[in-house]
Parts: structure tokens; C-alpha cells; sequence
């Protein structure tokens, strides 16, 4: 499913590698559907795979931080009590 973005739309204009292209075509013919279609679908999933891969990163990244790896086992712990400051 696309996302949609509202009702503003831009052309654009790129190049692809014909074997790929031809690909597209075969997709778009089987499936019944605009090359629009398949290039707003391909670049949301490219989009949503690159932030999935910041956030593993930072993940990783958190994973690898001592002093923050203890700070979450001493939240972690914690007995939900309440806390007058």
C-alpha cells in the first residue's frame, strides 16, 4: 500500500538501467498498475528501510554504551515508586 502525501505531486525524472526497467515494465503489466504506482510504493518501502536501519543503529550503538546499558538496568529496576523531588 502507498502512501499517500496529499494531492501535490511533482515529475521527476531519473535514470534506470534498461534490464531493471525492463522489470518495472513486466511488474507493471502483471499487476495492472502505473509506473507511478510502483515507483511511489518502491521509494516509501527504500525510505521506511533506511529509518528502520538508523534506529538499529542506534540501538546498536546504545547497546555498546556501558554507563547507558547501567542506567537502564537501575531504571529497570526500579519498583515504579513515586518520587517526591
Amino acid at each position: 500500500m502507498v502512501q499517500t502525501y496529499g494531492n501535490q505531486s511533482e515529475k521527476v525524472t531519473f535514470n534506470i538501467p534498461v534490464e531493471l526497467k525492463e522489470q518495472v515494465v513486466a511488474l507493471k503489466e502483471e499487476l495492472h498498475v502505473s509506473f507511478s504506482t510502483i515507483y511511489n510504493e518502491a521509494i516509501a518501502n527504500y525510505i521506511k528501510q533506511k529509518e528502520l536501519e538508523k534506529w538499529e543503529k542506534g540501538v546498536n550503538m546504545a547497546l555498546k554504551d556501558k554507563a547507558y546499558m547501567n542506567f537502564t538496568e537501575e531504571l529497570r529496576q526500579d519498583a515504579g515508586d513515586l518520587y517526591e523531588y
